[in-house]
């Protein structure tokens, strides 16, 4: 396992490869920053936006697709420290106050996905809903009083979408029937049950054989879930919040986690930290929006 840089996050989520750059992307969430890995040279640098990034995902011809506060945004990178956030759509319901979206990421078709949460978790709203852009938008909500909306990925061959709901009071990861042709989730179904589980089913991402990553929020720890919703493998990390895990590399070999400080001594090393390891699985390539 390598610890990326020296860099530590907030509350760093959505890891992703972008394979045309040979580069990682994550964020800062509360920090209003977009971070880079150049994985030829190892070179870190940031951006900061006006508002706060909660996920992203490479864009076909350059920058980035993201879920912020007030909306999904086109963000261009340049070579000042700045980010320049163009918005593409607002949801038809008000975010309002005390709501951003939250995880995010492009389905295999290169839709982009994202939900919405209320920041306060301690306040247990189930306002969240999931929402699709592409071409034609923002769709309405496919799914709605999430409490704390994450863990969406695809199988390799996009027919099934992943969701979980990371809140203390959820612990659940629901799989759905995938309209590949028109972008539409049916028949959710409760994929893994982790109420007696140590961690919190956060964000997650899933390998060429099928299986489902998802990182154990308070757990430090990432499970690997079957096709068919068996728990086969652990992988302990040093973080005690790993957050998202992303596959990437040249051979897609390699498995980027980020991670939350949690403000515990016993953590305080570690936690905010981002890493690679070699899990001795390969991930599927990430579709750019709008390819």
């Amino acid at each position: 396992m390598e610890r990326v840089s020296k860099v530590q996050c907030t509350v760093g989520e959505s890891p992703t490869w972008s394979a045309a750059e040979g580069a990682w992307y994550w964020v800062d969430i509360p920090a209003r920053r977009v971070w880079r890995l150049d994985a030829s040279t190892g070179a870190a640098r940031y951006w900061d936006n006006a508002e706060m990034v909660a996920c992203v995902a490479a864009k076909a011809g350059g920058g980035l697709i993201a879920g912020m506060e007030t909306g999904i945004f086109s963000l261009a990178l340049g070579a000042d420290q700045n980010a320049v956030a163009l918005k593409l759509a607002t949801p038809a319901s008000d975010l309002g106050e005390g709501m951003r979206f939250n995880d995010g990421r492009c389905d295999r078709q290169g839709r982009f996905w994202s939900g919405t949460m209320f920041m306060d978790m301690s306040a247990a709203k189930a306002v969240g809903q999931l929402y699709r852009y592409d071409a034609r938008g923002i769709s309405a909500p496919f799914v709605s009083e999430l409490l704390t909306q994450n863990g969406t990925a695809f199988s390799p061959d996009g027919r099934t979408m992943y969701l979980s709901d990371s809140h203390p009071q959820r612990r659940m990861v629901w799989a759905f029937d995938y309209d590949i042709a028109d972008g539409v989730p049916t028949n959710r179904r409760v994929f893994a049950d982790m109420t007696a589980e140590a961690g919190r089913p956060d964000g997650a991402a899933v390998d060429a054989e099928g299986c489902y990553w998802v990182c154990g929020n308070d757990g430090g720890y990432i499970a690997r879930f079957t096709p068919q919703g068996k728990l086969d493998r652990r992988v302990e990390v040093p973080m005690l919040k790993p957050s998202m895990c992303a596959f990437g590399g040249k051979d897609l070999d390699t498995l980027l986690v980020t991670s939350i400080v949690s403000g515990k001594p016993e953590d305080a090393e570690w936690g905010g930290s981002v890493v690679m390891l070699r899990p001795g699985v390969k991930g599927v390539a990430e579709t750019p929006f709008g390819a």
